[in-house]
This record gives structure tokens, C-alpha cells and sequence, in this order.
């Protein structure tokens, strides 16, 4: 066993490592840029945002306040927003690595739980939704519209919704709440907050997919992102193209997978309805074509991208390793 690492490398590496996966239909890659998103951008975003990584490791600074400084950070370094979704997710999940972490141990027993980081976000609070409000006025982020009753918590807003939030106690998980179950048909969940609230299964199952996979890293997080996509809508693919095209983009790739026929559309277990088998399967040549396909039609599946920069940064905690 590698001796444990630690937790900010294993998060930049997991930022590193889900840029350089290939191909990733839709997304910026090793071998894909898109208009003035360049692969570089997202190195630059990786090591800007470091010092909010660092923060979040630290267990002083709110998590509210870590991301917001991850977020400046990688703007900063990249000029523009690469990994705001990343972040999102890898803020909690490395302050539930070093929470209450045995120093002696090693990096499988130091990875992080889903009750500890579920234990983190309940904690989060007031002040902490007020930082990721404040972390949309340093970047552009497409977000859909909310519903008609939810403009006062419109996270475009910044920090003109503070007033709100304050008013109604809401905490950063009572943020995430309402966009996790938007209560409307016409749109998907935002997947990265329902890890937020559900104990990020989708990050841990993917990990999983990751950790048990053989040859490169790279291949095997382009492997667990068409798992992802296959079973279930993309949040940004929902908020850019509309629902019905999301759930294409699923079932397309879902036909990547080796013997997944019938995934592609939501399950209770969010990734319950593909298994490691299929993901380790995966035609990744077939997939270089699905990845031309999707940059021309713009379908950007960027919240899976988000979730396969956890699951990475997951498995890393847990054994995976660079090196054969």
C-alpha cells in the first residue's frame, strides 16, 4: 500500500486527472477544445484553485469560504470558469478526509466516507450559502431559470440574495435542497446538489468503477463518465438543450456500454441502473465519435464531468494510483 498522500494533491490530480480523461463526449479534453474553453484553461483552474483546497484541508475556514476561495482562484488562473462544479463537490469531500482522520493510517483508510461528508454538509451553514452566492459574481455559470416562486434565491443574484437567506435561515444544504428536487417536470435535478443532500452516492459508486478498472486512470475516468451520463440526465445538457435532449444524450451513451441495454434513464439509485461490468466495457473508440457528435451539436454533459472529478479524487483516497 502507498503510503497516504495528501488530500489537496489528491483533489488537484483528480482536477488534472478528469481534464486529460479522453474522450469525455461534449467536454474539454486532452485532445478537444471548445471555442476559447481550452484544455490548458482547466490546468490553470486546477492550480489556481488550490489555495481554497487548502483552506477546506485546514478545517478552520468555513466551507462556504474554502469554495468561494477555490472559485477566485481557479478564475483567476484560467481566466474563466472551468471547474466551479468540481469544486462544488470536492470542497466537502476533502474536509471529510481530514475530519477527525488517523495521521498513522493509510490513504484507503483516510479516504473519505459518505457519512462523514454527509456529516459535513449538515453542518454547513447560514454563512456558507451566503459564500457560494458570492462565488457566481467572480464567474459565469449556466444555471437554469428557477421557478417563478424561487427568483429571491436565484443564485445569479450573488450576494443581493444574502438578505434572503439570512432572513429565511436557509444554510448551504437547504440551498442545495431546492435545486435538488426542483419539483418540476420539465427539468432535471441538479445532480451535483443531490450529492449534497443523498451523501454523494453517484461520486462514491463511480469510485468504485474507477478504483476496480485496469490501465490508465485517464481511460477509466472517460470509462465512469459515460457510466454517468448513461444513467442519468446531464444537468447542464437539461439547463442548455431541455430535458428531452439530456435524456438522448444519456440513452446515446448508454448504447457505448457493453451489455447495458435500457440504461439512460433515471433510477432511484442514480447510477443503480449501470453496473461496473458495463462501465469497464465501454467502447471508448466508439465513444471518439460520440465525442465529435456532441461538440458540434453543443451538448456539454458538464455536471457528469463533475462528478467523475470526485469520483477521482474518491478513488485516489481509496488505492488508485497513477503509477501501474
Amino acid at each position: 500500500m502507498t503510503a497516504a498522500g495528501d488530500p489537496v494533491d489528491d483533489a488537484t490530480l483528480a482536477l488534472l486527472l478528469e481534464v486529460a480523461g479522453t474522450p469525455k463526449p461534449g467536454n474539454v479534453d486532452r485532445r478537444r477544445d471548445l471555442g476559447d474553453l481550452r484544455f490548458e484553461s482547466f490546468l490553470g483552474g486546477a492550480v489556481g484553485a488550490r489555495e481554497g483546497l487548502e483552506l477546506a484541508a485546514g478545517g478552520a475556514a468555513p466551507v462556504g469560504d474554502a469554495f468561494e476561495r477555490a472559485v477566485v482562484g481557479m478564475a483567476d488562473r484560467a481566466g474563466t470558469n472551468t471547474q466551479f462544479g468540481c469544486l462544488l463537490l470536492l470542497v466537502p469531500l476533502v474536509r471529510a478526509t481530514v475530519a477527525g482522520a488517523d495521521a498513522s493510517a493509510g490513504r484507503s483508510a483516510r479516504a473519505p466516507s459518505p457519512a462523514a461528508v454527509d456529516r459535513v454538509t449538515r453542518e454547513a451553514t447560514v454563512d456558507d450559502a451566503v459564500a457560494f452566492y458570492r462565488a457566481f459574481e467572480h464567474v459565469d455559470v449556466a444555471v437554469a431559470d428557477p421557478p417563478a416562486d424561487a427568483a429571491e434565491l436565484d443564485v445569479r443574484r450573488g450576494s443581493d440574495a444574502a438578505p434572503t437567506l439570512r432572513e429565511r435561515g436557509l444554510t448551504l444544504r437547504d440551498v442545495m435542497a431546492l435545486s435538488a428536487d426542483p419539483d418540476r417536470s420539465d427539468r432535471a435535478p441538479d445532480r451535483n446538489a443531490q450529492e449534497w443532500v443523498e451523501g454523494f452516492p453517484r461520486t462514491f459508486r463511480a469510485a468504485e468503477w474507477i478504483r476496480d478498472d485496469t490501465g490508465p486512470l485517464t481511460d477509466r475516468a472517460a470509462r465512469a463518465f459515460l457510466g454517468l451520463l448513461a444513467a442519468e440526465p446531464d444537468t447542464l445538457v437539461a439547463a442548455t438543450h431541455g430535458l428531452e435532449a439530456a435524456r438522448e444524450a444519456s440513452a446515446r451513451a448508454a448504447a457505448l456500454l457493453d451489455g447495458a441495454d435500457g440504461v439512460g434513464s433515471e433510477t432511484a439509485a442514480g447510477v443503480g441502473g449501470v453496473d461496473a461490468d458495463a462501465v469497464h466495457g465501454a467502447d471508448l473508440n466508439a465513444a471518439d465519435g460520440l465525442a465529435t457528435a456532441f461538440v458540434d451539436e453543443e451538448i456539454n454533459p458538464g455536471t457528469t464531468a463533475d462528478i467523475t472529478c470526485a469520483a477521482l479524487y474518491v478513488a485516489l483516497r481509496r488505492g488508485a494510483e497513477v503509477a501501474p
